[in-house]
């Protein structure tokens, strides 16, 4: 039991880093946590025990988050005029940007989706600008949705393991 609800306290915690950086899938981490404590409270019959319900209805939440993940910076790219470039140079601009957090990789994803643009489509500065915007907001808003479940699925593990 003890083993399982620490694996699960670890998996909270790259959970929510995972959040943040790209190449780790948080809430999916999170959500892993969560099942590990439901098992563990089946072995140690607590009185308060995380149920199924519990356990699918943040299953249901993980899957929508990890497909809007994907799904909100396309759109509010395409909505100020962007491509797939600037998407994609947000995301570079993230990695690169991590060499100094927080402000790099704000700033790093948002002069690589202006970059991106730029570079890919050459229509100009403001719709570049415009489309960096729109990438970045994108990736501010994905970011956002992970981070609030994996920290929400954080707060239930400790609740359900300790509490």
């Amino acid at each position: 039991m003890v083993v399982l609800i620490v694996f699960a306290v670890i998996c909270a915690i790259v959970g929510i880093i995972g959040s943040i950086m790209p190449g780790l899938p948080g809430p999916p981490l999170s959500w892993v946590g969560m099942l590990l404590v439901f098992f563990a409270d089946k072995v140690g019959e607590r009185p308060d025990p995380m149920t199924i319900t519990t356990l699918l209805i943040w299953l249901g939440i993980t899957i929508v988050v990890s497909i809007l993940d994907y799904i909100i910076p396309v759109k509010t790219t395409a909505m100020t005029g962007g491509h797939k470039a600037a998407s994609t140079g947000a995301l570079i601009g993230l990695i690169v940007g991590m060499l100094v957090p927080p402000i790099g990789i704000i700033l790093g994803s948002l002069l690589g989706a202006f970059l991106g643009e730029l570079m890919v489509n050459n229509k100009g500065m403001w719709p570049a600008f415009k489309a960096g915007i729109g990438a970045f907001i994108g990736f501010m808003l994905g970011t956002g949705l992970k981070l609030m479940a994996s920290g929400v699925m954080a707060w239930l593990i400790v609740k359900y393991a300790f509490l």
